[in-house]
């Protein structure tokens, strides 16, 4: 009989990578709602005659909201506690009504607010869903998170391509991405059974989550996230703007070519997060981190240094190459948490880098728009290289770190 319900089991439990898949499509489907504020933002700007600053704010309301559920989840066990799934599902619900919310509003008063309620309930989603990646592999695991990783790439780079295609009514962008989230909520539930590699769940317990940090690793991954993310979001944001400002794109003509250009240079990332996985299950999470690291900060710095010198094809090549690798690390960081905080901990581990990263984020958001304003391209990108560079030093100290226990090992 135990022989037969072992036999019934397996045959219900998904596939290693059908779950994954499901899982990142959950993820792309929710996550559609963070992505609508690139869309709606300039009309939004238009109909509700907001300065800069107050459109900055619905941005990082999102940021902000996101950052305090990550920290919630931590700090009440909820991403220890709960089945990842269950979690996804009920955050997926919440980001869709909250980013629906907009469509009843006419100011920031509850625009934000709702915003922010989006960024909370996105907490739920995306914590979890490295999660429950991580469950379905040990072997390959850098490429499973990867290729997850990568369809939110996408995502993010597909406002550029709506915007070369031509406006839409904001009201049903937010309309049809709340569908999404719903669907998204949805998917996931299609996943059955459990992963192979469980992490036990434990008791809610306030704050337990931050004891993860006493794990050197994973302190370390944290910084190495937080110099990474110091410079992701602000280049995805800003290479259209830069793109846009260089010489060759002044004509009015130009109105299509510029987001189309910055549509490649972020989506390329999608392929450069799957090439950061294959190198993280060869070489290791954190050298394979180190790589994108260097690569992507040389970007910036060469970009920052020499841009005005170089011809414009070489610019647009150089915005490829650091879209490229400025992501394939994302997954990494994520994995060395997974595999080096303890078992009982890490959704709530996990749930806390984030919190660091997008609050970091959030700065850089803020930063780079008035450095360009009140200095230039130039100084932007060459501040963005400092991230790079310290998680390059983070992940160099972890590398290291696992050469010389590999070796006390061997001997």
């Amino acid at each position: 009989m135990d022989l037969e319900s072992t036999a019934v089991r397996r045959v219900r439990r998904s596939r290693p990578g059908t779950a994954v898949g499901i899982v990142a499509l959950s993820t792309l489907l929710t996550m559609s709602v963070w992505f609508s504020a690139t869309f709606v933002l300039p009309s939004l700007s238009l109909e509700w005659k907001l300065s800069e600053g107050q459109t900055s704010l619905l941005t990082i309301a999102v940021q902000g909201g996101f950052v305090v559920g990550a920290l919630g989840s931590t700090a009440s066990g909820l991403a220890d506690g709960l089945s990842p799934r269950k979690l996804m599902c009920f955050g997926a619900f919440g980001a869709a009504f909250c980013n629906a919310g907009l469509l009843w509003c006419d100011d920031l008063m509850w625009a934000v607010p709702a915003r922010f309620g989006t960024g909370m309930f996105l907490a739920l989603v995306y914590p979890p869903a490295l999660k429950e990646v991580s469950t379905w592999f040990v072997r390959g695991r850098g490429k499973a998170l990867g290729l997850m990783i990568g369809a939110l790439t996408l995502g993010s780079a597909l406002p550029h391509l709506v915007g070369a295609a031509g406006g839409l009514d904001w009201r049903v962008v937010i309309a049809a991405t709340s569908l999404l989230g719903i669907a998204g909520g949805l998917v996931v539930l299609l996943v059955r059974g459990q992963g192979p590699y469980p992490f036990p769940r434990r008791p809610f317990s306030f704050a337990a989550g931050f004891r993860s940090m006493r794990t050197r690793e994973v302190a370390l991954a944290n910084v190495g996230y937080v110099g990474h993310m110091w410079e992701l979001y602000a280049m995805w944001a800003g290479v259209g703007a830069f793109i846009l400002s260089l010489p060759e794109l002044s004509r009015p003509s130009s109105g299509v070519l510029a987001p189309i250009l910055a549509f490649f240079c972020i989506g390329v990332g999608a392929v450069g997060s799957f090439v950061g996985g294959v190198l993280s299950d060869r070489w290791g999470r954190a050298r394979a981190a180190f790589i994108s690291l260097v690569c992507s900060g040389a970007a910036a710095l060469a970009l920052g240094l020499t841009y005005q010198a170089l011809p414009f094809w070489v610019i647009i090549a150089l915005c490829g190459f650091w879209g490229f690798w400025v992501i394939a690390d994302s997954a990494q960081f994520s994995a060395l948490v997974a595999e080096n905080a303890e078992p009982e901990y890490v959704g709530g581990a996990l749930s806390l880098q984030l919190a660091l990263g997008y609050t970091t984020t959030a700065l850089t958001l803020w930063l780079v728009p008035q450095i360009v304003e009140h200095a230039s391209w130039n100084l932007a990108l060459c501040v963005l290289a400092i991230g790079p560079a310290l998680g390059a030093a983070a992940m160099w100290a972890v590398d290291k770190q696992s050469a010389a226990r590999m070796a006390t090992a061997g001997s």
